[in-house]
């Protein structure tokens, strides 16, 4: 019995410590993401967002409301995806999918903020998001930030 234990000691241990290092260095890529995500917020706060629908802010004069957008495609890491699969079947939240989704809707949202301060806008109104799997896996998403950027003379932070 011993033999046998060592046997699939060696078999299996390679697996595990494969699996062990990419969860460590997938962990680490999102943690380093998620840091990047919230600089570039923090850089881009002086754009202000909306998502209502009717929202009509006070326009500088002369200037014309103009597309922007910012698009993003981010894949999750395989050994997510395997946890979530045993997550799944015993009904528990897929907080790995829950990042990742995060993680492409901030990042979108970055993207349409810089294409509005390379423009010179500093006010996006009509917020739209709208997020997608890319292969049938789920291990792929895009996400598409978009609205409309003007300069504003709103006093509104």
């Amino acid at each position: 019995m011993n033999q046998s234990f060592t046997q699939m000691l060696i078999n299996y241990a390679p697996l595990l410590v494969l699996f062990v290092v990419g969860w460590f260095f997938g962990t680490r890529h999102e943690r380093q993401h998620l840091a990047q995500l919230r600089q570039a917020e923090q850089t881009l706060g002086h754009i202000v967002v909306s998502s209502e629908r009717f929202y009509r802010p006070k326009l500088a004069a002369d200037t014309q409301g103009e597309l922007v957008l910012g698009s993003v495609v981010i894949a999750q890491d395989y050994f997510k995806m395997i946890v979530a699969r045993v997550l799944s079947i015993f009904g528990k939240n897929l907080t790995t999918y829950e990042t990742l989704l995060d993680r492409a809707r901030r990042e979108a949202i970055v993207r349409m903020r810089t294409q509005a301060h390379a423009k010179g806008y500093n006010h996006v109104y009509g917020l739209r998001l709208e997020v997608t799997n890319v292969n049938q896996l789920g291990s792929m998403v895009e996400a598409i930030a978009y609205g409309t950027a003007v300069h504003s003379i709103d006093d509104t932070p």
